[in-house]
């Protein structure tokens, strides 16, 4: 059991951003289901504070819930779904862009297909609550598709497929859905459709989302005066930093490795060697 929790640790740590948000999805959702699925009725029952309602006295109570409910799902199939089309379209999304990026885009996306379900909720005076990750991955997936609509990809069964036919048919589907249901849930993937265009107009136009996640800018400057010593004189270079130098190296190829093959691409040896180095 402790060598799961080991690999699990390891794989998080070195994965995309959109694996990440993955591992985070399903273990909401395991939590989620002692305390929020009712079991004799065979539904879940989330409360006020996480789904997000479109009731004013509820959202404007629980304003959190306009991302909170990204991250919860109503059903095993669910979060099956959304998960498998999020690990494909995360890996289209790097393809092209950066980890801040997709951070801004998922919650963005979330945000302003939340902000979208409330209106239209409150227009037709229908009281109702959302959970899922749909808008949010929806907004992800179609940022790629706006920015690279002729992209080829490789679809199992099928064959090679440009990326914007994929698109259309998502896109005709919740159309489709929302004219038959009339229901919010396909009224926030539209939204986050629509985000996405919104989010590529801006991109090309030189305004970045993603600066509101870069944090890297905001270093503490030292109330020490700097010292600067004449660097003309050679050093030599130390076992120590011989042994460093060989170390990162290592962690280079393997990152490398992962990046290309996947986390388990790798042997035990260079797992348990990443597992160290992170203790």
């Amino acid at each position: 059991m402790n060598e799961i929790f080991k690999d699990i640790k390891t794989q998080y740590r070195y994965n995309d951003m959109s694996q990440k948000i993955i591992f985070w999805n399903i273990g909401l959702f395991v939590l989620s289901l002692p305390l929020f699925y009712q079991f004799k009725l065979g539904y879940f029952d989330f409360p006020h504070f996480i789904a997000l309602n479109s009731a004013t006295h509820s959202f404007l109570f629980f304003p959190w819930t306009f991302i909170t409910y990204a991250f919860f799902h109503s059903g095993l199939l669910h979060l099956l779904s959304n998960m498998l089309f999020l690990f494909f379209a995360g890996r289209l999304f790097f393809t092209f862009f950066s980890t801040k990026q997709f951070l801004a885009t998922y919650f963005f996306s979330a945000l302003f297909a939340g902000f979208v379900y409330v209106v239209y909720q409150n227009i037709f005076g229908i009281d109702n609550s959302i959970v899922g990750a749909s808008a949010a991955i929806l907004g992800i997936f179609f940022t790629v598709v706006f920015y690279s609509p002729l992209m080829v990809v490789r679809i199992p069964l099928i064959g090679y497929i440009k990326l914007w036919y994929i698109g259309a048919l998502i896109l005709l589907l919740n159309i489709v859905y929302f004219a038959i249901e009339n229901t919010g849930g396909h009224v926030a993937h539209l939204a986050g459709v629509f985000f996405a265009y919104f989010n590529v107009q801006g991109l090309k136009r030189g305004i970045d989302l993603s600066k509101w996640f870069d944090f890297s800018n905001k270093k503490k400057k030292s109330t020490f005066k700097k010292i600067y010593k004449n660097e003309t004189v050679n050093r030599k270079v130390n076992k120590s930093e011989f042994t460093k130098d060989m170390t990162q190296k290592q962690i280079d190829d393997i990152l490398d490795k992962i990046s290309k093959s996947g986390y388990d691409s790798l042997t035990k040896e260079e797992k348990e060697f990443l597992f160290k180095i992170n203790k």
